[in-house]
């Protein structure tokens, strides 16, 4: 068992988790606006108030904080997830509430959808680095398989999903709509992000996943 810490060590422990956290969030917004290779360390380091040596200190390059930046942005996207408690629920509304929730969470933190796109134009060179990142998605893939399963024994869904891909499916679905909204709209000739449109997507979404796993 650990000893605990001098107390005069605690103070400098919870100031250490403090500008740890302003400097992940304050990369965050950075990578988001200027990408991986217009991000500046210096300006990160003014969006927290901190002193830019810290950064190096606690998170080493910037190749290396963008890595850590990735995980908090996986890891927040995991914990609002099991937070739907999709296991306690009936599994044609646990599909359901995944969908609406997987788009709600794209719109309300569109730093999610530039960050990727960024880390996708470097072939995921930094997340292939991650020793968390797998580790923390499985309890997804589980997660979604129990729901699978019980809608099979309940001969609501029919057998054989991969909850992988299903998973990526309902990504994709809400993510190419929103990554691509101003293109796609300019292409078809309508406000795709006008409420309506929005409204009309995540119906059609969610018809096109549960016609999928449903017998």
């Amino acid at each position: 068992m650990k000893a605990p810490l001098p107390a005069s060590a605690e103070p400098r422990s919870r100031d250490a988790d403090r500008s740890q956290l302003a400097i992940l969030a304050s990369a965050r917004d950075e990578f988001a606006q200027r990408g991986l290779a217009g991000a500046r360390m210096d300006s990160i380091a003014a969006r927290a108030g901190l002193n830019k040596r810290l950064i190096y200190y606690y998170f080493g390059s910037k190749d290396d904080l963008f890595l850590a930046v990735l995980e908090r942005t996986y890891a927040d996207i995991r914990e609002a997830e099991q937070m739907l408690h999709l296991d306690e629920i009936e599994p044609v509304e646990a599909i359901r509430r995944l969908i609406s929730f997987t788009w709600h969470y794209y719109l309300d933190h569109p730093e999610f959808i530039t960050l990727l796109n960024s880390e996708n134009l470097h072939r995921a060179t930094h997340l292939k680095r991650s020793d968390r990142i797998q580790e923390m998605n499985s309890p997804l893939v589980q997660l979604l398989d129990t729901v699978l399963e019980r809608g099979r024994r309940d001969n609501l869904f029919r057998a054989g999903v991969d909850p992988v891909q299903l998973y990526i499916s309902i990504a994709s679905l809400c993510y190419f709509y929103l990554s691509n909204n101003d293109t796609l709209s300019a292409v078809f000739g309508r406000d795709l992000r006008a409420p309506k449109a929005m409204a009309q997507r995540l119906s059609h979404m969610t018809d096109l996943v549960l016609g999928y796993v449903l017998r």
